[in-house]
């Protein structure tokens, strides 16, 4: 740690995994294969949806939207991981790493947002059914979708200018990119308000939409009860299941993350964190979503058959 006030500070060193330089190799072979196959995972899903009509429907059309921001999410993150373990410490200049958190945050407070977005459509498919295709028009999906990347532009845009424009006492980054947490161990003085900050930044991105997940998935799940045969409640609950399980995953890691003090960071904990919402969440999403839905099982069926065919 370098000592003083470093405000005019140019560039950052990332340590990344300083600590276990003799798993890089190992590292990079598995991040790497593992990053080819969320791009093939998350691709071959948006292009099955936009390629088949019977899939053209709100729930598919956001599942399109939620594997392009995870190919863009892990897109940030990887190739700066990739770098760290081929070179260890990385040197990145102030604009980078102020890109790398704006890009972060972006992609990661949009598909909070989106998550949401998809509870309401599971909300007015189970309990508004005979309203659902009047509500969950082309351009309300649309303009949900919109209002998902606008909250990720502010929380970006306002999260990144106010943290560096913060006083710096430090230039070495515990961490394989700019993360919000590592980089609070930087600011000169009291960094209580800046972890203020960034816990009410978590809640307005993460636990706000989560609440209307919550209060979506009570009124699903009373309206599914009421289900006159155990058949309907079977159906209405498997079209819900891929989703919650998705939502578990990204917000019990990125909370876990986010909504604590500094006083508990832990630099080797919140790197693995950071590893499980940034690069296997974005690789299970197309797993969940396909191997428990039978129309897109059945669309991949029927594209793998035309690919034989002409073969």
């Amino acid at each position: 740690m370098i000592l003083g006030n470093l405000s005019g500070v140019s560039e950052f060193r990332l340590l990344g995994f300083s600590e276990t330089s003799h798993l890089h190799p190992l590292l990079f072979v598995v991040l790497l294969s593992l990053y080819i196959l969320t791009l093939v995972a998350n691709t071959a899903i948006a292009f099955i949806i936009n390629n088949d009509n019977t899939l053209h429907t709100p729930m598919y059309f956001f599942l399109t939207q939620l594997s392009c921001l995870d190919i863009c999410y892990l897109s940030v993150i990887i190739p700066a991981i990739l770098e760290n373990l081929m070179v260890g410490t990385v040197n990145i200049s102030k604009s980078r790493c102020a890109m790398q958190m704006f890009f972060f945050l972006f992609f990661g407070v949009a598909e909070c947002f989106l998550l949401a977005a998809m509870s309401l459509d599971r909300y007015f498919a189970i309990c508004y059914p005979l309203h659902y295709t009047i509500i969950m028009n082309s351009r309300i999906c649309k303009g949900l979708v919109a209002g998902t990347y606008l909250c990720g532009t502010a929380v970006g845009f306002v999260h990144t200018l106010i943290t560096f424009s913060s006083p710096l006492c430090g230039s070495a980054i515990d961490h394989f990119f700019c993360e919000i947490q590592p980089f609070l161990d930087l600011l000169c003085g009291n960094t209580v308000p800046s972890e203020i900050q960034v816990i009410v930044v978590a809640v307005f991105a993460i636990l706000s939409p989560f609440l209307l997940i919550i209060y979506s998935y009570v009124c699903i799940i009373s309206t599914i009860l009421q289900m006159a045969s155990a058949e309907s409640q079977r159906r209405a609950f498997s079209t819900c299941s891929s989703h919650l399980l998705v939502v578990t995953l990204f917000y019990g890691t990125a909370g876990s993350m986010y909504l604590r003090p500094k006083s508990s960071y832990c630099a080797s904990v919140d790197k693995f964190l950071s590893l499980s919402y940034s690069v296997v969440t974005p690789l299970l999403n197309p797993i969940i979503y396909s191997l428990r839905n039978k129309e897109v099982k059945g669309a991949l069926r029927k594209k793998w058959r035309r690919i034989n065919s002409v073969w």
